[in-house]
């Protein structure tokens, strides 16, 4: 499976279970660890673990095995790893710490990035 298509598998089943704030973020070039990360915010520990199950159930649905998924003894943040896009899920207080998107965009990238639809439309291209 390509990339682009994983990416839209993830964010459809991150919507599907209602995740908020989904952001797509293109690091080639920035990392070898990955092509891709979306990052998505749960309302609780509980939504958290489902939103990362969901990513998890479908990508194997799909032919995509997970490499391994990490925090889901307290699912404040679930780290779904699928190679080619790493998946994090995290508590809203969580992501406002770590603030991954700071990190991985630039100030010229950040508006494109932000949007999950108009990323993946332009990943299509």
């Amino acid at each position: 499976m390509q990339t682009e298509e994983l990416t839209e598998l993830v964010i459809k089943a991150l919507e599907d279970l209602k995740g908020q704030d989904i952001k797509a973020i293109d690091v080639r070039g920035k990392t070898a660890i990955t092509d891709m990360m979306v990052i998505a915010s749960g309302t609780s520990d509980r939504h958290v673990k489902a939103l990362a199950d969901s990513v998890v159930v479908k990508a194997k649905e799909a032919g995509v095995m997970p490499l391994g998924t990490e925090g889901q003894g307290d699912n404040e943040w679930v780290l779904v790893d699928l190679n080619d896009v790493v998946v994090h899920v995290m508590l809203p207080r969580v992501r406002d710490f770590y603030n991954l998107e700071k990190l991985w965009l630039t100030d010229a990238s950040a508006a494109e990035e932000s949007d999950p639809v108009t990323k993946v439309k332009r990943l299509r291209r």
